[in-house]
């Protein structure tokens, strides 16, 4: 088994490609589609790399995996969709809920499905997926979003999405709708924590402070010793009320209105109009 990453430095967003060299079956997980807000012009240059990586790789992409409903990127779903490629959708069932959320906050007439039927496949805690050489244990880990999901596969590495980042930038936060501290404090606590030491993590972003250089790969054992915002000496009252603390003073994600309308979708732009254009929809706020 092995791992490509791909990192989107536009969003800071990593992308996985996880695969068995000797029976090419592989796996997503949170793939990028490029997305410029001043002209509203989307691009492909970070799903291409997969795309070619695939191919190059002679790999059979099973599924791709969306560890929540991302606010920060577009998710290049839909476009691999279009090349053909015979693979499903996956996300946690919780999606439902976020849809049923954003449905108010943006409005959207009864034509937009709160079902989750948009994906091809919606994930429960503890579910166990044999994608040909691969295991695949589907971790419920919310907190971040209700959504949120951490990958294990064949017992040996960990994607943890959002939920957990580098010990150097500590965790996601929790002020989204339907966020919470408690929940991301026994998410990666209860759970996350509770694997065993040698199991490597891989983690969704990474902002690289004080100018380090990319890194996105450590261990639980790392995590429980080093982590700034949760290790395993961690209170949970201190950790909720940091986090919710800190997240009061964070600005909202830059591509947040246009990521949520088309991630709720699996992808798909918004219906065009009569003019064959599609529009994203920007809540004015007081």
């Amino acid at each position: 088994m092995k791992v490509q990453h791909f990192f989107d430095s536009q969003t800071s967003t990593i992308t996985y490609v996880v695969y068995d060299e000797i029976t090419k079956d592989a796996i997503v997980i949170d793939p990028v589609l490029n997305y410029e807000p001043q002209s509203s012009k989307i691009s492909f240059e970070s799903i291409n790399l997969v795309v070619d990586f695939l191919k190059h790789n002679s790999l059979k992409l099973h599924f791709v995996f969306e560890t929540h409903v991302h606010a920060d990127h577009l998710t290049g779903a839909s476009y691999l969709k279009n090349h053909n490629l015979n693979f499903k959708t996956a996300i946690h069932e919780n999606v439902v809920l976020v849809q049923q959320t954003f449905k108010s906050i943006f409005n959207f007439d009864q034509n937009f499905d709160v079902s989750g039927n948009s994906f091809d496949v919606l994930l429960k805690d503890e579910q166990v997926l044999n994608i040909g050489s691969l295991t695949v244990k589907v971790l419920h880990t919310p907190g971040h979003t209700p959504a949120c999901i951490s990958l294990l596969i064949n017992d040996r590495i960990l994607f943890t999405g959002d939920s957990l980042f580098m010990p150097d930038y500590g965790t996601g936060r929790c002020d989204f709708p339907l966020g919470s501290a408690k929940e991301l404090f026994n998410s990666i606590s209860k759970k996350i924590y509770n694997l065993t030491d040698d199991i490597e993590i891989f983690v969704g972003h990474d902002y690289q402070p004080n100018g380090r250089e990319l890194m996105f790969k450590t261990t639980v054992a790392e995590e429980k010793r080093f982590n700034i915002h949760l290790n395993s000496k961690t209170n949970e009252l201190d950790f909720i009320n940091f986090r919710n603390q800190r997240d009061k003073t964070l600005m909202a994600p830059k591509l947040l209105l246009a990521s949520l309308q088309v991630n709720l979708r699996n992808g798909q732009l918004p219906r065009p109009e009569k003019n064959g254009v599609s529009y994203l929809k920007i809540p004015i706020k007081e």
